[in-house]
């Protein structure tokens, strides 16, 4: 049986704003990022299908033409993502020249090793051309190989730069903190996703303080598509074998891209060959191959013959058939090309089909950023196609203890990306401080009953996506950096919460948590992890927004949910939800966010959808790895009763009715223990 999970579902305007090209053939992200291609150092945050690869060819060329850059270095994590930099012809959209790669220089098509590539880029660095494309491993090598100083007064563009890690071990990283300390390159580092799946820190903030950030969210992508309007989020779990239940979430009317599980993980069957057979089976009768292109055919009961592509199949020759004829730029706009894609390891990242429609991934994958990669795939804008989804399928724990332990961690990592997504899906939060002389922000609409004083008001702009949230007590970041954070990486700070294991853990089964031991104690201590530069003030600044934007979605989701409707259509509404929420609460202050559970509503989805037996086996392996507080945690503790001191003139009491109050007072207590028994010992 397999349990439908309520899921993330948002709807769009359809303004048309995103397809929209200027006079110089710039679509509206391409455009922003352009208007900053006098920087030495440019990040592009934006989402997939966002128009980012053409992007960096009108900065590349503005450089190369105008900035007396000598050449153009792009480099790619894969070989295959190395065709969205094939030659295009810019001038034919009214840009000023076009867009060339000579064939040589494109070396993501060039046999062998990234060893014996590197030699080409060195051939490249002493020649006239202008443009090269490479894989990343070749870039390491080569700067290996010539040093970082055979690369000044050049362009290097490095796409899905969330493969970089600020760790010394990530080759990629330290030669770009090389290459940035000499500070003779211009660098444009582009991603979709700009947080990594082991939580390591991208760049180092004093790096990245270098950089000047072009974002351009989801919600405006989405938004300002001509065609696709809703976009649905699920996770369902499933018992016995997934293929048995498969078609109960895939709808084989649907352009599908199925990832089979990766063989280690529980849900795979450790035979993938048959896995994909099984599918097959599931979908109808085969009727052979199609001899052109390698696509299975398959008879549905309905008569109507599926053409599916497998790149699973271990037959090198076979596989590289089907591969390139995905590829076939011919068939790029037939929609009947093919139907659905199966997968493992293949047709993720930089892989580009316009019309799939739902992305279905069977087992948590390895990391968020591979799962907002995957959720990329659906999201294209195409002629007809109204409606997307990514479904993740996963299986329920089982008895035994070392299944239920490990499939309690794919269950917490389903809740932590689909969290991540709600937030990455939303409009942009904007908070400001209620003050007595706070007035309407222009531009936004503050709904029916308009601006209203004395009140927390909530204003949005549809044409910007973003919401004005006005928020008594809240402190204001003081610092530049303190600022850009707050308004450009929320996200990012989200996604190191939502990955960390036991803020998840407790927040989703541990009966006597009081909230804000997660929004106060284990967000203050991620923030003060992330952003060691800041002074105290600006870590406190960064976790309320932090931790507003993520409660407020979360209560808006609550909000938006309306009877025994919410149950089948789990449609968030967000907007709506939020001017909900916070209509319901006007007076609205960082005291009352701080007491929210974010992960209270995931709790509510799971307990009405995972069986009871499930659902106990999971609290009870928490519980039985449940720990006491930690020193660290205690010290938190003990400096925020010192604030309450400050307000209230006492300490906290350890018998308070109030919970929190009471948790401050336990680490009080636990540090005078500790300061005791050191004495004592």
């Amino acid at each position: 049986m397999t349990n439908n999970v309520p899921s993330v579902s948002v709807t769009y305007a359809r303004n048309g704003s995103s397809t929209k090209s200027n006079e110089l053939g710039m679509r509206s992200m391409q455009e922003r990022a352009f208007e900053r291609r006098g920087e030495q150092y440019l990040l592009i945050k934006s989402p997939p299908a966002s128009g980012k690869s053409r992007a960096l060819m009108f900065i590349a060329l503005d450089k190369l033409h105008n900035q007396g850059l000598r050449q153009a270095i792009i480099t790619v994590p894969e070989k295959s993502i190395g065709s969205s930099f094939a030659d295009e012809p810019l001038s034919a959209f009214g840009f000023w020249a076009d867009w060339h790669v000579a064939p040589k220089w494109n070396l993501c098509n060039a046999p062998g090793t990234d060893g014996g590539k590197a030699d080409s880029v060195g051939a490249f660095l002493e020649s006239d051309d202008r443009v090269l494309v490479c894989p990343h491993a070749t870039f390491r090598n080569a700067v290996e190989k010539f040093g970082i100083e055979a690369f000044d007064n050049r362009l290097v563009a490095v796409d899905e730069f969330h493969h970089v890690s600020a760790n010394p071990d990530n080759r990629l990283g330290a030669q770009l903190t090389e290459l940035i300390g000499r500070d003779k390159v211009h660098i444009v580092a582009m991603t979709g996703s700009y947080f990594r799946g082991d939580t390591e820190a991208v760049l180092m903030p004093h790096d990245e303080a270098k950089f000047d950030t072009v974002t351009y969210t989801y919600y405006e992508q989405l938004n300002g598509y001509q065609y696709l309007k809703a976009l649905d989020i699920g996770y369902y779990f499933y018992s016995g074998a997934y293929a048995d239940d498969i078609l109960k979430v895939l709808d084989p009317t649907e352009k599908t891209i199925i990832h089979i599980p990766s063989v280690n993980s529980r849900e795979s069957t450790k035979d993938k060959i048959r896995e994909v057979e099984h599918i097959i089976e599931e979908l109808g009768s085969w009727q052979g191959t199609d001899p052109a292109t390698g696509f299975q055919l398959v008879k549905r009961p309905d008569g109507r013959v599926l053409r599916i592509a497998d790149l699973v199949d271990d037959d090198q020759t076979k596989r590289d058939k089907v591969s390139a004829a995905l590829k076939d730029p011919a068939q790029k706009n037939n929609r009947d090309y093919v139907d659905i894609i199966i997968a493992l390891g293949m047709a993720k990242e930089g892989f580009d089909w316009i019309w799939c429609e739902h992305a279905l991934t069977v087992g948590y994958r390895s990391s968020l950023t591979e799962i907002v990669q995957i959720i990329g795939r659906a999201t294209r804008d195409a002629e007809g196609k109204t409606s997307a989804r990514f479904t993740n399928l996963i299986a329920e724990p089982d008895a035994a203890e070392e299944a239920v332990t490990e499939a309690v961690n794919d269950t917490l990592k389903a809740i932590a990306a689909s969290l991540l997504m709600e937030q990455v899906l939303a409009p942009r939060f904007n908070f400001t401080p209620k003050k007595p002389d706070s007035e309407p922000a222009p531009g936004f609409d503050y709904g029916e009953g308009g601006y209203k004083e004395g009140e927390c008001n909530v204003g949005f702009n549809e044409e910007s996506g973003q919401f004005q949230i006005e928020i008594k007590g809240l402190v204001e970041p003081k610092s530049k950096e303190a600022e850009r954070i707050c308004k450009e990486d929320l996200n990012e700070v989200v996604a190191a919460f939502a990955q960390d294991k036991t803020t998840v853990e407790r927040g989703l089964f541990d009966d006597e948590l009081v909230p804000e031991e997660l929004t106060q104690v284990r967000m203050g201590k991620i923030i003060k992890d992330k952003y060691p530069e800041l002074d105290e003030d600006d870590q406190e600044a960064v976790r309320q927004h932090a931790i507003a934007a993520l409660s407020l979605t979360q209560k808006a989701k609550e909000a938006a949910l309306d009877g025994d409707e919410a149950e089948t259509s789990g449609n968030t509404a967000l907007i709506d939800g939020v001017r909900k929420f916070a209509m319901d609460v006007r007076d609205l202050d960082i005291d009352l966010i701080d007491r929210i559970n974010p992960f209270s509503e995931a709790y509510a989805i799971l307990a009405k959808t995972m069986s009871e037996e499930s659902l106990k086996q999971v609290q009870a392996v928490i519980s039985a790895k449940k720990v006491k507080l930690t020193p660290e945690e205690a010290r938190d503790l003990a400096r925020r009763a010192i604030k309450f001191k400050q307000e209230r003139g006492r300490l906290p009491s350890i018998t308070s009715p109030d919970a929190w109050e009471k948790k401050m007072a336990e680490g009080v207590a636990f540090l005078a223990r500790m300061k005791a028994e050191s004495a004592n010992g």
